[in-house]
Parts: structure tokens; sequence; C-alpha cells
């Protein structure tokens, strides 16, 4: 759907040269015209208007002095240097262009009819005047020579396996009247057939085939030859075959013309030389003839020159040069250039550019020569709103098919509806202007402007077409027409146009100067005449060529790019018309590196950038390239669309970005963690997207149209409805697009809570609000699956109430609050969905609703009866009956959970309807209904909670069921544990509350938690038992308080504070011990000694002071002393040698995995992309990703079972030299080391004081020297183990805050292996407790 766009017209000043031009041909290496007439050779330079060189050929006779010399052909030789010509007399001549030199390499008596090149330049074929070819090669040496005539057909010709004659054989639709058919008779060639022959060649240069006049039959016939000049094949009889042929580039396809008795066709020929095709000229019969046909060097375009058969008024007739393109198996004519009929207007010479596709070079008689380049364009229209229908407007000859995608997407060459023009098209615009972009403006080939727009009403447009189809999309209408007029000569001389408000139209022209443009501000003209007329309301000139123009519907803003790149900004708004550079925010000129064939205007961060895509799919913000692998784009809103050549649709929203954000984005496809990349079909482009909806347009490269739904557009979209409240096109387009329901409220919480009415009122059906209901979860969709836009504020949960309540309860409360306001019969099963998906379902409930619908007309006493029991049908219009709304409920619920909540509301009428509901046997319930029956009230209800393994309210029922079933509730209490709970049934002076207590107690020595047994049955009068309790438990101070309260004799006690004290001590609790014997078993000395063991010497020497006996200092208290120094400092010693051996083999370990990854790196090349993942944090993390063999098996063993998974454990921690998680076991035996040395302060403090206090001043400045040389140690070297290459890596982009892009884009780069929590905490470096004071100052 795109079109011919002419982006620049060089028009070069005529030259003053004799005679008039035969034939040129395009110089690749620089790009100036080499140019044959009747006298002379002339080198052109279009860009300068300079004559380069110019040698006469009738100076060496080689073409008549009297000008009436013919020139067969001629083909620039880049190679050589050289241009050769081939002149009708017979002469091959060359030029070197280096040397100007003229040679004549060959001549042939007979004459010369035709020339032509193999693409490759290294054949050359000429056709004589005896019809015959001649193949050379490029240094003119003949290789062949035969004649172009030939009786056979070739050696590509058919082979007739014998079936039959052709009469007998079946000839399809045509009938057997077709077998008698005679063939039709040979018509010779159009009388106005040069009778030249016309060599092409085949874009591999593999064929070549000769389009002659045969002798025998006066008809054209192509004859198809290889590169050996052996006949390959000949086409079938064509009657009206024409001159003109065209070997497609790609190969596929020869082209050239008929002319049928009823119309003149372009036609296509196989290879074979059998018709393959045809296309239809939009001219009648005898009203034109074809002079040449031109493929451009892509096979994406065909020219065709053409002239009128009948001359005009003055005698000349016209001449036109179109250009078609096909799609969809249809022919456009997206070009038509009218000539007139001025002989000196009229091309003499046609090519297209060998090196740049679109680039169509045109020389007239009079010597003028012009050069159009061509892009390709998608004119669709620019509306932002809603107004806007997505118009895109596609130009075939005279009619401009316009499709509005917003009401309808329909495949080319069809579409919604025909624009007939009076002539050919050239240029269509939409209006930029907000709410009026559905109105378009045609410029048509003989200068008129038509400016379409909606019909005014009065125009009868039926309302359903012929077929019965409804018409959706009316056409628009012609309202006024306009004469446009440059006032300069030549042919589409205005380009670029647009339409920038109420009929102000800006076009570029050409300048006075070769390479000059006029950027034009048209208007209509203040004196109309008969026909309206646009006219030239200001005007300004810019030096280079503009090759392309832009504007905002937004800002109105104006922007021009140049052939160079450089980008000017247009103020036309004014009485004269200004031109400035564009700069940036800081006021520097800002240009494309390259030019660009596609721009448009955009607003990233609020400023204002031109975005350009060049032909070799580099887009550009500005002087920044962001992508190098764009096919296409457009700006929609905020949003930057592009396709890519990876084969993805990317769609980036520009206001929360930057250039720089843009460029990071576009830069990597697998490094994105949203949903702004799309795969798409192999080649597609974009056409256009539908304003304020969802839908991009995309076409294949073979012509048809999809429309996708870009997850980021539907999300943008999505969040204007809801901010605008159209909850109805919101929720329509999430059912469609299958995006969770969940996203209506948790966009804006608050919004939706406070307009709760106007959604149901919106969505007004019962179903879609159970759907909504139904899809609610706790999950925040829009921090999860559907993350807003950087920049972009989102309100928090919070704000909207539900700070406390969860979300789901939080809705359906709201929901079911407002259903019940505005009509509870219609919403009913809406209210039950409500109650039914709380957080703690209230199935209860919901079955109470359901037995409130049932009418009061119920039989009573019908709890035994199976037959199922009619139901009052519903009086309102949208009331529910209970059976429906059972039904429904039993849809959302399962049957035997909705039995059972029914049971437990104690209603034996809604449990014999939810039953009669359900596929139970009546045989299953019925008996088990007849027994509760029976049963006294509490103990019924009992039996139901008990049933229901609702054990706690069958507990509180059986309490209340009297003294005979209390022996039943402490067995209830004993297999379900509800101690607490039936405790606090009883009063707690009542045997029943001792009972429980006891029991209570008892199940609390079973769990080992005899101090709480202890209380429990100290507190109801179990002394005996308490005290055995509190023993077991070491509970010294609970026990020797029930001990006396029982009470115990004095004997008992001491014998008990011994027992005590001894079982403290195996626990290191000497203190308390030595408390014990001293207060209650009144031993001294056996206290002493417990704190001596204990290492309590303050409290050891309070008491030897206390009792005076200091004689314990020298027998026990020195000596203790002594030995207690001797095992510090030997542990110390044996702490600060492991320490630094541990430290030393890690830096061994970690230096040996830095070379071999190295090694890897190296082996795989420094392109390698996991380099960058084998650091030393990896190395750890992965437990010598680069070890032995026992990594494997590890892996292998930790699928097995956990037995062995410790045992694997066990062994990755292991100190042993060369293990596979050495590095892992160093750390963690060092962090073992640190946190042992930093406890010993305080123990360490305590004995530094009494060594001092005994004159071991020595031994207590060795031991602190000791210890501070530790710590020292350990405090410098914790920096240089745990440096920044230990520190835990960012985790891996998984988990309920990532979306489907981000997990894939995820798992395709490679990362390394996670490691347990354990693990992880050894890469944290350890921290000691400094603030501890230990030191004496007096040994320092």
């Amino acid at each position: 759907m795109r079109n011919l766009k002419l982006l620049r017209c060089l028009r070069s000043p005529e030259l003053r040269s004799p005679g008039c031009p035969r034939c040129f041909s395009v110089r690749t290496d620089t790009g100036t015209l080499l140019i044959v007439s009747q006298f002379s050779l002339t080198e052109y330079d279009p860009q300068s208007g300079e004559v380069v060189n110019e040698v006469s050929l009738t100076a060496e006779g080689y073409l008549s002095e009297d000008g009436s010399g013919v020139v067969a052909g001629i083909q620039d030789l880049p190679d050589q240097e050289a241009v050769c010509v081939a002149t009708a007399k017979g002469d091959v001549i060359v030029y070197h262009l280096n040397t100007n030199e003229l040679e004549c390499v060959g001549s042939v008596d007979s004459g010369l009819t035709a020339m032509s090149w193999s693409p490759d330049q290294e054949l050359v074929t000429l056709s004589t005047g005896q019809e015959t070819v001649i193949l050379m090669t490029k240094d003119f040496e003949p290789l062949s020579e035969v004649a172009i005539h030939q009786d056979e057909f070739g050696e590509g010709e058919f082979i007739t396996v014998g079936w039959g004659k052709k009469e007998t054989q079946f000839h399809g639709s045509e009938g057997k009247l077709a077998a008698q058919r005679k063939a039709a008779e040979v018509q010779p060639a159009v009388p106005w057939d040069d009778r030249r022959p016309r060599i092409t060649w085949r874009g591999d240069g593999q064929l070549f085939a000769i389009s002659a006049i045969c002798p025998h039959t006066g008809c054209r016939k192509v004859r198809v030859w290889n590169r050996e000049c052996i006949l390959q094949a000949t086409s079938e009889v064509v009657n009206g075959l024409e001159q003109p042929l065209c070997w497609k580039p790609s190969g596929s396809l020869m082209a050239s013309t008929q002319r049928h008795p009823n119309k003149h066709s372009v036609v296509f020929m196989e290879k074979n030389g059998l018709l393959h095709g045809d296309f239809t000229l939009p001219f009648t019969k005898d009203q034109v003839k074809v002079k040449e046909l031109l493929w451009n060097s892509d096979s994406t375009v065909l020219a065709i020159w053409l002239e009128d058969l009948t001359p005009g008024e003055d005698g000349n007739p016209n001449t036109y040069l179109q250009l078609w393109t096909v799609g969809n198996s249809h022919w456009y004519l997206k070009q038509s250039l009218h000539f007139g009929c001025e002989p000196s207007r009229a091309p003499a010479c046609v090519c297209w550019d060998p090196e740049k596709p679109l680039r169509l070079h045109v020389l007239t008689q009079g010597w003028a020569s012009f050069t159009y380049d061509w892009g390709w364009f998608t004119e669709r229209s620019l509306g932002d709103d809603a107004w806007d229908n997505a118009n895109v407007a596609v130009i075939d000859g005279a009619k401009v098919l316009v499709t509005t995608f917003r009401q309808c997407v329909v495949p080319p060459p069809m579409c919604a509806y025909e624009l007939q023009l009076p002539a050919a098209v050239n240029q269509v615009t939409f209006r930029a202007q907000p709410q009026r972009t559905n109105e378009l403006a045609v410029l048509t080939a003989d200068g008129r402007l038509h400016i379409y727009g909606p019909g005014t009403g009065e125009e009868k447009v039926p309302e359903t077409g012929p077929c019965g189809f409804r018409v959706v999309s009316q056409p628009s209408v012609l309202q006024r027409t306009y004469s446009a007029s440059v006032d300069q000569q030549g042919v589409l001389l205005m380009r670029l146009l647009l339409w920038l408000r109420e009929d102000v139209f800006a076009a570029v022209g050409c300048g006075d100067g070769p390479t000059e443009s006029r950027i034009l501000i048209l208007a209509p003209a203040e004196r109309q005449g008969s026909e309206r007329q646009l006219e030239i309301r200001s005007e300004v000139k810019v030096e280079g060529h503009v090759i392309s123009m832009c504007s905002s519907p937004r800002s109105g803003t104006l922007a021009v790019q140049l052939e160079d790149g450089q980008i000017r900004r247009v103020f036309w708004d004014t009485l004269k018309v200004a031109v400035t550079d564009w700069k940036d925010s800081m006021g520097c000129s800002v240009n494309f590196p390259l030019p660009c064939v596609h721009t448009a205007l955009c607003a990233i961060n609020g400023q204002e950038h031109l975005i350009g895509l060049t032909e070799r799919s580099h887009l550009y913000i500005g002087n920044c390239e962001v992508a190098s692998n764009v096919s296409s784009f457009v700006m929609y809103d905020e949003f930057l669309l592009l396709t890519t050549h990876a084969h993805t649709c990317r769609c980036l929203h520009l206001a929360t970005m930057s250039v720089k954000d843009v460029q990071a984005a576009l830069s990597s496809e697998s490094a994105q963690n949203d949903e702004s990349a799309r795969r798409v079909e192999r080649g597609s482009r974009i056409v256009t997207v539908v304003p304020q909806d969802t839908r991009l347009v995309l076409q294949m490269p073979r012509g048809n149209i999809e429309t996708i739904h870009h997850r980021a557009l539907v999300l943008a979209q999505l969040r204007k409805w809801l901010d605008d409240l159209k909850f109805r096109e919101a929720f329509e387009s999430m059912r469609k697009l299958r995006i969770n329901l969940n996203l209506v409220y948790d966009h804006s919480p608050r919004v939706f809570l406070e307009n709760v009415e106007w959604f149901l009122k919106q969505i007004d059906s019962v179903n879609h609000i159970n759907l909504f209901l139904t899809e609610l979860k706790e999950e925040d969709t829009t921090k999860t699956m559907y993350p807003l836009p950087v920049g972009k504020a989102c309100q928090p949960a919070s704000e909207a109430g539900g700070g406390v309540r969860k979300k789901v309860d939080l809705v359906c409360d709201a929901l079911r609050s407002a259903m019940e306001t505005l009509d509870p019969q219609k919403y009913c099963l809406c209210i039950l969905t409500s109650h039914v998906r709380k957080t703690t379902p209230e199935l209860e409930i919901a079955l109470q609703k359901v037995h409130e619908l049932r009418g009061e007309n119920y039989p009573k006493g019908q709890v035994f009866v199976t037959n199922c029991v009619l139901m009052n049908p519903p009086s309102a219009e949208h009331a529910v009956g209970a059976g429906e709304a059972l039904k429904y409920l039993l849809f959302l619920v399962n049957v035997n959970e909705l039995y059972e909540h029914s049971l437990g509301t104690y209603d034996f009428d809604l449990v014999l309807m939810v039953a009669e509901k359900s596929q139970k046997d009546p045989k299953e319930y019925l008996p088990f209904l007849n027994m509760l029956k029976t049963l006294e009230l509490n103990y019924q209800r009992y039996t139901i909670d008990k049933h229901l393994k609702r054990f706690r309210k069958a507990l509180h029922h059986l309490s209340k069921c009297g003294e005979e079933h209390f022996t039943e509730l402490v067995n209830l209490v004993k297999d379900q544990r509800l101690y607490s709970e039936a405790l606090q049934l009883y009063p707690s002076d009542s045997q029943q509350h001792k009972v429980l207590t006891v029991a209570y107690a008892e199940y609390l020595l079973e769990q080992q938690q005899a101090e709480e047994a202890g209380l429990l049955l100290w507190r109801c009068g179990e002394m005996p038992r308490a005290l055995q309790a509190f023993v077991s438990c070491t509970s010294w101070r609970h026990a020797l308080a029930v001990a006396t309260h029982i009470p115990v004799t004095q004997g008992q006690l001491a014998q008990l504070a011994r027992d005590l004290a001894e079982k403290l001590l195996e626990m290191r609790r000497a203190t308390e011990a030595a408390l014990l014997l001293e207060q209650y078993a009144k031993d001294c000395e056996e206290a002493i000694s417990a704190l001596v063991t204990g290492a309590a010497w303050e409290e050891a020497l309070r008491l030897i002071y206390l009792y005076s006996r200091q004689d314990i200092i020298e027998t026990h208290l020195k000596p203790a002393l002594l030995e207690a120094h001797s095992m510090q400092v030997a542990f110390l010693e044996s702490q600060m040698a492991l320490f630094t051996r541990y430290k030393s083999r890690l830096a061994v370990v970690l230096e040996q995995k830095e070379k071999t990854k190295l090694l890897l790196i190296d082996e795989d090349g420094p392109d390698c992309g996991e380099a960058e993942l084998y650091s030393e944090a990896s190395s750890v993390l992965t437990g010598s990703r680069f070890g032995s063999k026992y990594s494997h098996s590890n892996s292998r063993i930790s699928s097995r079972s956990s037995k062995n998974r410790r045992k694997a454990e066990g062994k990755k921690h292991s100190l042993k030299e060369g293990s596979p998680f050495e590095d892992i076991a160093l750390l963690h035996a060092l962090i073992q080391i640190i946190h042992v040395t930093d406890k010993m302060r305080e123990e360490i403090h305590s004995l530094l004081r009494a060594l001092v206090l005994f004159l071991f001043d020595v031994r207590a400045s060795s031991l602190q020297a000791k210890y501070s040389e530790l710590l020292q140690l350990i405090e410098t070297s914790i920096p240089e183990i745990w440096h920044e290459g230990l520190q835990p890596g960012p985790a891996p982009i998984t988990g309920p805050n990532s979306t489907t892009n981000s997990i894939t884009a995820s798992l395709q780069q490679p990362r390394p292996p996670l490691v347990s929590q354990q693990d992880a905490e050894i890469l944290m470096p350890p921290k000691m407790r400094q603030s501890i004071r230990w030191e004496l100052s007096i040994l320092k």
C-alpha cells in the first residue's frame, strides 16, 4: 500500500549542442551522462550542468555531417574507463575517457541495428543488417555469429508424449468447439513499428532475448539464446506483439506490449517463449504507441514510455512516461509524467540509474536533463484522535484507493472506496489538522488539486450494498478543485505536497540553480476567476535539494531535510517564510549523518525531535543513530512503532524515554523486560495505526494485510479508557485480547471503588460481571504482568482503602453492596459469586440467600421425601429462581463441598435442597439426616460439626450436653489437642477444669515442654508432679519453690539442691550451681570449686573472702588461673596458624581459577559472550566452574534421596586440597575462626584481670598481646579476602515481578548457576564487635 513519492527533481539547464540526443548511458563511477547525438559524443554532469568531455563523431567519418547518422547503441564500460558506441553504418567505436582517444574496434559491412552488453559486461551482442546476431567478448573478439531467424524452436523445445491428437484432447471450459476452431491468422506487425530488433539480457547474464520481425509472416517473434549464442526457445505466435522488450532483472519474466482488438496491454513472457500474465494500459485501442519498456535495477518499477498516435492541434503528439508497480498480482500506475506536445520537451532518451534503483534519468529533445529520485511512502492520515478513520490512500492511475482501517480491513487491491479523478494522480496528502484529518487533497498530472472531504449529509448513500451488505465507510466527496501553477517549465516541478490547514499547502519546487530548491506556501488566490486558483502566498529559497518534508498536527512545526542530511525548521505561518537550522535544547545545530527517505516529528521528554530512516535501514533521531535494522516506522501519539529485519515489531513510549534510552532499548532484542517487542512475519511493514484503538496494520511482502494488537498499544489504550471511566470499552477489549481483568481495579483502585455503580451500569451484563469476579486474585497486575512505563506513577493499593483488607474481599464487598443497591434481583447470581469468590468463601451466606429465594409455600416436613421438591418460579422480570441460583452455585463450588457447608448451617431444609440438586443418591444422605433428627439439639450440632471436622465448634456444642458426655469431650480434646479452647469453657475452680488442666500438662510433658507442664500442675494443686516436671527441665527456682511449698525436710531440700547443681554444672552454668550449693546445701567449698571450674574468677574471690577461705587461693584458684592462661595461649596460637594457612590457600585457589578462566576466554576468542560471567564471584558461586569431575557427580547426587543430598553437602565443604568446592569450604572455615575469636573478648578480659590481681603480669601481657595480634590479623585480612569480586551479583530476571519477555530474555542469556542461601551468606564480610573493651591499659 505504498506510493512512489518524488523526493528530488534535478533539472539541468539545456545544453547548446548541435543535433538531437539519440541515446545515452549513465556513467556509474561519476554519475555523469554519456550522450550520443547525430554529430558527437558528450559527457555531461547534471549536478553542475557542465560538459565534462565532448568528441565529434563526424570528423572521423563515423557519422554523416548532414545529421542523417543513426546510433544503434551506447554502453558505459567502467572497467575500461571507456564508452562503446555502435552506429548504423556498422562501426563499433570505443572512446577512452581517461585519454580522450577515439578508437574504432570493428566494423560490419551490412551495418548494425542494435547493441546490448551483458550485465557483467563480459559479452556484447550485436545485430547486423543481414539479420544475424554476433556474440563477442569485451575485448571484441568474435565468439559466434548466427542468423536471428531460425526454423528450429531451440534446445528447450517442448516434448510431445503422443497422447492422441489435439482434436481428441480435453479443452476445459472452451468445450469441444475449441478442437474444431481454426488457428488464428498471423497478423503482421503494426505499421508504426520501427522494424528494428530489440536485444535484452537477463539479470544474471546467462540468457538474452531478441525481438525481431519475422521475414515470412511479418510479425514479431522473440527468441531466447544462451551465453554461447545457442538458441533456447522461440515464442509462440502473438498477434499484435510490439517492438518494446525488456527482461526483468530478477530473471523471471520479459515484458513487451501487445495490441488486442479491444485493448492495449503489457504482456509478460517466460524464458520458454510462453505468455505469462498481462495488464491493460489506461488508453483506448489506437490512442498511443509504446516506445520503450524499462525495468529498474531491483525489478520493483516498470517504466513505460508512450507517445500518442494521433498528433495534437499543433501537429505534434503528446508524450507520457508511466511508472507501474505490482502488488498482490495487481498492477498499479503510481506516477504519470505528461511532457505535453512541444517537441523540445518530449523525451529523447530515458533510462534507470544502474546504482540507485529509484533514480530515473530523462533527456529531452531540447537537451534538457531531468533526474528524478523516487521513494516509497505510505500516505496515511495523521490524526491521533477518535475522529480519524486511519485512512490510507493508494494511487492507481486516475484513481485513489482509500481504505478506512477503523471501519474495515480489506486487502489490496480492494479498498473501502475509490475516488475517480479526471487525470492521472501524482500526489496525495491528508489534512494535518485535528478532527479534520479524514480530508485529503489529490494532485493530478494536469496540475489541478482536488479537495475531498466528508459529505454534507445530503448525498443519498444506500445503507446496504447491492448484495445486502451494510455500508460501514462513507466515501469522501469532491468539495472543490484548484488549479495549481508554479510558473516553471517542466514535469513534476512541485513535489512533497503537505496540507497544513484550511486551504494552505506546502510544497517544494525547483530553484533557479541546479542545486537550489524553493519551499512554497500555497493558498487560494484572492481574486478567483472562472476556475479556482492556488497561488504562491510566500516562498523561500534553500541552498540544496529538499528531499523530505514533514509536519506535526499538534505543534504545527514544519521540518525539511536536504539531500546531505541537513535539517531545517520552516516558519510558515508568517507573512514571509523563514528557514533556520534545527537546533536542540543546548542551541546546537542538529543534522542527520546520512540522508533519510522517511522522516517524522516526535516529542521525547517534552522536546521535539526529527526522526528519520535511511535507505539502508538506519534509524536516526537527530544526529544520533538508534538502530541499524529498521524496515519501517510510524509515529502515533507518544509511541514510536517500528519493524526490524529481525522480524520484530517494537513499540516504544517516547514520553518516558530519552534518546539514549531509545538507543539502548533498540540495541538488543533480548534485553527487553517489558512487552515492547513482538514477533511478526518476515518482511512485515507498518501501514498505519488506528488512533484511539489497539490495532496496528501490517503489510506482508506478498501484499496481504494483517492486523495485530501490539501489547504496548493495548495497555496504553486500556489505561486511557480506564482513566476516562470508559469501563465498557476497556472490558470488551480485555476480553477479546485476553488481558487479565484484574487490571480494571489495579490500574487505579481508588477510582474504581468510587465508581463501582458506573462500572456496573456500563458493563450491564451478569455474565461479564461474573467473569470479572471469577478472575480476581490478590496479585497486583500493574507490578507483575503489566508494569507501568518507566516514569509513570501508579496509585498504591493502600490508598484505595485496601491497606488492611485483601483486594479480592474489598472488590467483592464493594460490587455486592452496589448490586444490592441497584437491583438485587437482576444481579442475584453476581451477588452469589461475590460471596463465593472471597478469600474465605462465604458459602453459608450464599446458601442462605438461595434458601431465601424459595417460595413460602414450601411444604413443611418434607425432610424424608426422596423426590424433588418444586420451587416457585421467579415473579420479577430479571429475578432468578432458587433452582437456577442453586444450579449456578453448584457450577462455582464442588457439590460435595457445598453439601458440607449446607449441613454446617444446621438447616435441614437447605441441606435437602442442595442434596436434591446434586447427583447424590438419597440412600447416602437420608439415613444420616434421619439419625440427626432424633438427637438433642446441642448433641446434634456436635455430631454435625464432628462430621464436618469443625472440631472447635463441636467442642463448644458438646460442652453444653452435660456431665454424661464429659468423657467424650476429654477424648475429643486429647485427639484434636484442643486444650486451650476446652479450658475456656469451664470455670477455673471446677473439677472439669482441673481434669482438662492435668491432661494438658501430660500433653506438654510428651512434647518436652516440662516447665509449662509444671506451671499447669502447680496451679491445679498437683505439687509432687509439678516438682518432678521442674526438676526434669532444670528449672531450679520453680523446683525449690514447689519443694518449699510441699513442704520437704531440710535434708531433702539440700539433696535436691546438690542434684540441681550437678545438672547446672553439666550445662556450664557454674554461677547458678554455686548459688544452690552455697544457700541451700550450705557447702561453701563446693560452691567456690564450682566457680573456679567455670572460670568465674570474681565471684569465686567474693565467696573466698566471705567465708574466709584464703587457703583455696593457693590450692585451687592460682593453679586454675595458670592452667586457663596456658590453654588460652595455645588455643590462640592454633587459631592464628589455621587462619593464616586458610587465607594463603584461598588466595592460591582463586588465582588458579582466574588463570583457568583467562585460558578459556582466550580459546573462545575476545568476542565470547560469556567472558564477563567468569568473575571471581562466579567462580565461588558456581563451586569451581572449571573444576574437576566432582562437580558432575554432585549434580547427580542432588537428585537422589535427602540422605545422599546431606552427604553431598558435607563433601561440598571439604577442605581437602583440589576439591571442587575448596574455596567455599575455606571461606566457611575462616568465618568460623573469626566468630569464635570475636566471642572470646569477655572471657579474655576476665582472665586478664584475675592474672594481674595475683601478680602474673608477664603472663597477662603475653596473653593480651597474643589475642590483640590475632584480632589485628583478622581485621586487616577481612578486606583482602572479601573484596568486591566476591560480592553477590544481581538476581536473575525471574519471579512474580517479571513478564513473559523478560523471563525469555533471562533464559537466553548465559548465567552462572544459583547457589544455596547458606553459601550466598559467605560472600558477605563478617562483622566484629569493635565496641566491646577487653584490653587492660596497665598491661600496655
